[in-house]
């Protein structure tokens, strides 16, 4: 949001000091109306569980403290943006932030304030320690991108050991056209005046940059980069360097000296001793009590700020003393007295000789005062981090080098590469100018006040550009998904033991050679250390997501099915393991030798064939469980309950006939479509001709309704059970049919419902009688199958299961909120046992208007690994297609039943903890009534014993199960894995995505179990602990003060701060107890492409498509988004698009037939059907989007500045959220604090 449009989200005047905490953004509590998963807006954080304090305002948009992050990404303004720009002197002199007062400020060639003055420039001598002041370098000028609370230190050589991200300016070549110029048009937060050596300002200077406050933004209130507490807390964010509780401080941000003594801007510094500047260390007490700034010495360095008040420059933040690399300053030793030559190290910034960046080292806070109990927005102990001085023992003909930004090196320096596997140097991290970001689409080819190319001035003096952590200089998983779709889509074989497949973001058809196809099985690593210290040394898990039916490629093939009669599958006589490619032949193959326990096992006589000169059998490649990963046996009679074999499974369709229901247009739409589009799709098996599922039809409100469907009836009969205490089903023969044989009945009996029930006013339902009707219904029939249950209200009528409302939405995100996110009762619980040991699934679609208890109902549908809808405020009109879609895709889909899968691994290593929803009546079977294609579990597997490196490891997956057509099969799956000594060849071959899925699903359980902080902190421990012991074991040694990151976890720190920011996972009040449930029931089921698109999702731009190739994505955040564009964002569960407010008015008539986007209806939620091509381009879009996902996506508009725009933000998730999550800048300089910590 921009200033000028403040929403009206409970931020207060901009001007205020004290914005409330917001508590209800936009949509009323459950969400806006037909919303699918509702208010998505994060929480505003409260209490200790939350990251260490009360919610602070979103400080992205300048000036007006609390505006909701938005148009103006950190600060920025988006290009096209209209809005007043005052000119240079729009702030009254006294205020802070406008330009100061006559007072100290110099004009060039007046002297400097005395040297003792504070604020004036200090003499050549060092200051003494605790003074305050001292001269200032040119300011940190807060870049017109640059958030308040962010690193302005940059991160400097973040070193990734791989390819640096692409598109990065080269030191010394003009800086992309938005890079922030080393002057700001105008005085900015923290200049004064014109920079020293100029005559005033350069022509075609221009209002102040948006982090200005006041005049820049329209608002009285002073710049979110200027000191203030906010919130209304005495103490100051971590960008001021103010003393607590006042505003008498300098803000670090600022350099300048307190409000009341103005000295000399810091744009213009006075005389820079030695030319080159003092050290650019940072302003004042900050906040701090004078702990001293540690210098970096070393050359790729992320600076940081550290946990200790009086750590000296030594502990661990640059190389060790005496070991600096050459042409390097030492390291600073103390915060008062600088080394002889150094000059004072109070100014925030010195003026840097030419071309070098001025250095601001504001610690950047999280908001959320990260790994301490500080409240949010206090500044947290610590030494300001200080950057080498210019004016030391500098290579000669090398300018100096003020802070060694990111990538910065003096030119022709060779670029060190660190923790690289190859020998090649590495690029690091970031490279050419810091801060200076690529140019924003859309942005004008120059920079604001005409910036000369080189960074020179129109003086001829050459400006050094401003300092900001640049997120484009950070990791991109863009350019990592890109990248892997160039090197690895095609073809994939899986002969080779322990290949690492390819991202689930890339297209790859799999050729199954001995291993399986990686849709079905990933590992989070495919080279397993040999001992379990090494394992844990890590602090990678083992484990593995299971996905045994997932859905392949059309150029695929399913795995063949192996009938081998009376004799039934192969197996090892020990461990039960099924014949696999790894087993070995031995005795001329009249034995076999287990792969997973040694165990020999004689060959049946009828499965005997002789051994070629290799040792293979020779009818290896007639059989696929011989030669294949994948493969199904048909199971005999041992393998089915009470040695029965099935029936077929059955489908039992439960309709909530009460008055929300009939009002909402419910019953009508399903009596409507059932048959002509859900059950003309019941899945058969391949090349059958019709399906052999049965279906049955319940209806119910107070009372439950049975219907008589047989073929021979010429109308269907109605049985009325009104006992709900003591549930019985009424009929058997006519219950369950095959659509073929009783088609006519079946409409009729869909004709009728609506008729029949249209005046219902019953608004008291019941439920838990519903489903014991159903799983009734199946075990007379001796059936497994699935209820599908239409479910509209809290379930309130007396009978079983009734429960009552216990929504507390404020015990969201505190330590109670486990209260409310655990079931209320255990009769669910208890009955979802019962439909375990039946086979019976449950599939629930809910359509409330309120509070149903999701946290209880949802039980259900987690024991019997059923799948959960939810769609609030549901109107046929607008949520019916979403519906229909959702349920045709479930029905239709190939799905087991009555499932048990078994994991064995070989010896050394097992299976040790399950993740899912799912049952476990022991140890070893994962009990799954059905299994579609879009479930996963998650196993995590430890070590038992050592592990050899020769021989492997070796992982089988077996699913016992009841297909659709009613036969009993097995489906096994193989997977080899590579072993290895070396922590470097574990961090060579993990996979990223599975982490990330397994480490969702056990924050799923801590959730439940453990406070939402204990949560995030577990998350966040892991993944320093993971980068840490990349660094201490695997790295060439380099600074401390470097992150670096390997080749395939570079995005970890990026995805695990996406996790923790997740709502299903620290979800606040701004979202309903219901979709907080709900998401959690969603996450603990998805398979590894679902949790990876719900966690990051997708943002594509649709104004510039020229076809109807999906256009490759853009990095979530604010700063993409550019005023002419439309984009879409979806992350399989919600999909938006957002409409900018100076969109092209031809594309809006070719695609809403409407002027402007002003008058687009964005209450409708699907696109019109024009005839003209861009219309058909965008429609085309959307449908291929909502094709790679499980689940129909309701299209959402969002205009620029609208009410929903929060709400769209919330997606954003490399900003700071709403709730004061932190933005992907922070979190990265929090994880590399953690790992400094952890490493010293």
């Amino acid at each position: 949001m921009n200033p000028q449009f403040p929403g009206q989200y409970g931020q207060g005047p901009p001007g205020g000091y004290s914005a409330p905490v917001s508590t209800g953004y936009g949509p009323p509590s459950s969400g806006p109306p037909g919303s699918g998963p509702n208010m998505y807006n994060g929480q505003p954080m409260q209490g200790p569980g939350h990251y260490g304090g009360q919610s602070k305002p979103v400080q992205n948009g300048p000036g007006g403290y609390a505006g909701p992050q938005g148009d103006l990404a950190y600060g920025a303004q988006r290009p096209g943006m209209p809005g007043p720009m005052p000119t240079s002197g729009a702030a009254p002199p006294g205020q802070m932030g406008g330009p100061r007062g006559p007072g100290p400020q110099m004009a060039p060639g007046q002297g400097p304030p005395h040297p003792g003055q504070m604020g004036g420039a200090r003499g050549p001598g060092p200051m003494p320690q605790g003074q305050m002041g001292g001269q200032r370098g040119p300011g940190p000028l807060m870049s017109p991108g640059q958030a308040p609370n962010q690193m302005n230190n940059q991160m400097s050589n973040l070193s990734i050991s791989g390819q640096p991200p692409r598109g990065q300016p080269q030191m010394g070549a003009r800086p992309p056209a938005s890079s922030t110029p080393s002057y700001m048009p105008g005085p900015s937060s923290s200049m004064a005046g014109p920079p020293s050596g100029m005559g005033g300002p350069p022509s075609g200077m221009g209002g102040p940059p948006s982090s200005m406050a006041g005049a820049a933004s329209g608002m009285g209130g002073p710049p979110s980069s200027m000191a203030g507490p906010p919130s209304g807390m005495g103490s100051p964010p971590s960008s001021m360097a103010g003393p607590p509780g006042g505003m008498g401080g300098p803000p670090s941000s600022m350099g300048g000296p307190p409000s009341g003594m103005r000295g000399p801007p810091s744009s213009m510094g006075g005389p820079t001793s030695n030319m080159g500047g003092p050290p650019s260390s940072m302003a004042g007490p900050q906040g701090y009590i004078g702990g001293p700034p540690n210098s970096m010495g070393g050359s790729n360095v992320i600076s940081q700020p550290s946990d200790s008040y009086t750590t000296p420059a030594t502990s661990g933040y640059g190389p060790p003393q005496g070991m600096q690399p050459s042409g390097f300053p030492p390291p600073q030793t103390s915060m008062g007295q600088p080394r002889p030559g150094m000059g004072p190290p109070g100014g925030s910034m010195q003026r840097p000789p030419m071309g070098m960046p001025p250095v601001s080292s504001t610690p950047g806070s999280f908001g959320q005062g990260f790994g301490g109990p500080s409240p949010m927005g206090q500044t947290q102990p610590g030494p300001p981090i200080s950057m080498p001085g210019p004016g030391y023992n500098q290579p000669s003909g090398f300018p100096p080098m003020t802070g060694v930004g990111p990538g910065y090196q003096a030119p022709g320096a060779q670029e060190m590469s660190h923790g690289q596997f190859g020998g090649a140097p590495q690029p690091q991290f970031n490279q050419g100018f810091p801060g200076t970001q690529p140019l924003r689409p859309g942005a004008p080819g120059m920079p604001p006040g005409g910036m000369q190319p080189g960074g020179m001035q129109p003086g001829g003096m050459q400006q050094p550009p401003q300092k900001k952590l640049d997120p484009d200089q950070m990791p991109s998983p863009i350019q990592v998904i890109e990248d892997d779709k160039r090197n690895r889509s095609g073809v994939f074989n899986t002969a080779s033991k322990g290949g690492v497949p390819p991202l689930v973001t890339t297209q790859f058809t799999t050729q199954d050679q001995g291993n399986c196809n990686p849709r079905f099985l990933r590992s989070t690593m495919y080279n397993v250390p040999c001992t379990s210290d090494m394992l844990k040394n890590s602090h990678i898990p083992f484990a593995l997501t299971i996905s045994p039916f997932a859905k392949l490629q059309d150029d695929e093939n399913p795995p063949p099915i192996v009938n081998l009669g009376e004799l039934g599958p192969v197996r090892c006589k020990r461990c039960k393991a099924y014949m696999n490619p790894n087993m070995m032949f031995i005795d001329g193959g009249r034995r076999f030798q287990c792969v997973f326990c040694g165990a020999a096992t004689d060959v049946p006589d009828a499965y005997f064939a002789h051994l070629d000169h290799t040792g293979r059998r020779v009818d290896s490649y007639d059989r696929p469980e011989l030669c294949l990963g994948s493969y199904e046996f048909v199971a005999t009679k041992d393998y089915c309950k009470n040695s029965v074999l099935p029936n077929a499974p059955g489908f039992v369709f439960m309709i909530d006939v009460s008055y929300n229901s009939v009002k909402s247009g419910l019953v009508h739409l399903i009596c409507e479509r059932l048959k002509k589009d859900i059950l003309v799709n019941l899945p058969k098996d391949l090349g059958a001709t019709q399906s052999e599922i049965r279906v049955g039809f319940v209806t119910y409100g107070k009372e439950i309704h049975f219907y008589n469907v047989k073929g021979a009836l010429a109308q269907p009969q109605m049985l009325v059970v009104s006992d709900v205490e003591d549930v019985f089903v009424p009929l058997l023969d006519g219950f369950f049919v095959t659509l073929e044989e009783s088609e006519s009945v079946i409409d009729s009996l869909l004709a009728q419902i609506p008729q029949m029930f249209g005046e219902s006013r019953e608004t008291e339902v019941v439920l838990g009688p519903v489903i014991q009707a159903g799983l009734d219904a199946l075990k007379s029939a001796e059936r497994s199958g699935k209820l599908y249950i239409f479910h509209t209200s809290l379930p309130i009528g007396e009978a079983p299961g009734k429960l009552k409302n216990r929504d507390d939405r404020k015990l969201l995100g505190t330590d109670k909120e486990k209260t409310i996110l655990t079931p209320q009762t255990k009769f669910y619980s208890q009955l979802g046992q019962e439909c375990v040991a039946a086979g019976c699934s449950v599939d629930m679609f809910l359509f409330p208007n309120s509070y149903c208890d999701v946290a209880t109902i949802s039980e259900i549908c987690r024991l019997t690994s059923g799948n959960m809808y939810k769609y609030s405020y549901f109107q046929a009109d607008l949520d019916g297609d979403r519906f229909i879609e959702d349920l045709k895709a479930n029905v239709e889909s190939q799905c087991a039943f009555d499932a048990i899968i078994r994991v064995r691994t070989s010896q050394g290593i097992r299976p040790v903890d399950f993740l899912g929803n799912f049952y476990m009546s022991n140890t070893t079977d994962v009990e799954m009534c059905a299994v579609d294609s879009n479930q996963a579990i998650a196993v995590e597997i430890k070590h038992d014993d050592k592990l050899n490196e020769q021989e492997g490891a070796f992982v089988q997956v077996a699913v016992l199960f009841t297909s659709v057509s009613g036969q009993r099969r097995l489906r096994i799956h193989n997977l080899a894995l590579n072993c290895c000594t070396q922590l470097a060849d574990l961090f060579r071959n993990c996979e990223l995505d599975t982490f990330i899925n397994y480490m969702s699903k056990f924050a799923i359980r801590n959730t439940l179990n453990k406070s939402p902080r204990e949560t995030r902190e577990h998350i966040m421990t892991e993944v320093a602990n993971v980068l840490a012991c990349y660094r201490k074991n695997c790295a060439s040694p380099s600074s401390a003060g470097q992150l670096i990151l390997p080749e395939c976890m570079k995005l970890l720190p990026l995805y695990g701060n996406c996790v923790v920011k997740s709502d299903g996972i620290q979800g606040g009040q701004d979202i309903s107890t219901d979709d907080r449930s709900y998401l959690m029931h969603l996450i603990n089921a998805m398979d590894v492409k679902s949790s990876c698109a719900f966690f990051y999702p997708r943002l594509i731009p649709l104004h510039n498509l020229e076809n109807t190739e999906l256009p490759v994505a853009l990095r979530c955040s604010s700063e993409r988004l550019m005023d002419n564009g439309v984009y879409l964002l979806e992350n399989g569960v919600s999909m938006f698009m957002w409409i900018g407010h100076s969109v092209d008015p031809e594309w809006v008539q070719n695609v809403f037939s409407v002027q402007s986007a002003a008058q687009i209806d964005i209450d409708k939620c699907r696109l019109l059907e024009l005839d003209n091509d861009q219309s058909h381009i965008v429609r085309e879009v959307i449908q291929k989007v909502r094709a790679h996902r499980n689940r129909y996506m309701k299209l959402t508009i969002v205009r620029q500045r609208d009410k929903l725009e929060p709400w769209f933000n919330h997606f954003l998730v490399e900003d700071k959220g709403q709730n004061g999550s932190a933005s992907y800048v922070d979190f990265l300089c929090h994880i590399h604090k953690e790992i400094r910590n952890l490493l010293s």
